[in-house]
């Protein structure tokens, strides 16, 4: 665990320093910053994390690497769904929304679209990765 926290604050750092771009393996892709209160703890949570665009909304997915469990983020904001999204050099407001149905099987499809990740997570793993849709709130 402490490898991965390390990988994150070198992503979150070089994200916040040069205004959402990365580079390494991450270079050209689309990245956030996903800001969540712990579920157990209380305290602010960051995690980069790929995702797609959705109309006015984005879409995240907790695949954890088709770990057999949900990560830790997924819990923080089942427990606590408005959460703060960096992109760019912007930060907002979102209410995160866990999809279902047919919302769920269009944005599968849509990730999938933009890249295989999603679904070699899936066939790591007997979970189904839940898409969460970060809706903006309206300010």
């Amino acid at each position: 665990m402490q490898d991965i926290n390390a990988w994150n604050k070198n992503v979150i750092d070089e994200f916040r320093a040069n205004g959402g771009k990365v580079g390494g393996p991450y270079a050209g892709g689309r990245l956030l910053l996903l800001n969540t209160v712990g579920a157990k703890s209380g305290e602010k949570r960051t995690t980069p994390l790929g995702f797609v665009d959705d109309g006015d909304s984005y879409v995240v997915a907790a695949s954890m690497l088709g770990a057999p469990k949900h990560p830790a983020w997924y819990h923080n904001i089942v427990a606590n769904p408005e959460v703060t999204v960096e992109i760019g050099g912007e930060a907002f407001t979102t209410t995160a929304v866990i999809a279902s149905g047919e919302e769920y099987r269009r944005l599968f499809a849509k990730f999938n679209e933009v890249s295989s990740f999603l679904a070699e997570h899936q066939a790591k793993t007997t979970r189904q990765i839940p898409l969460i849709v970060l809706k903006r709130s309206a300010d």
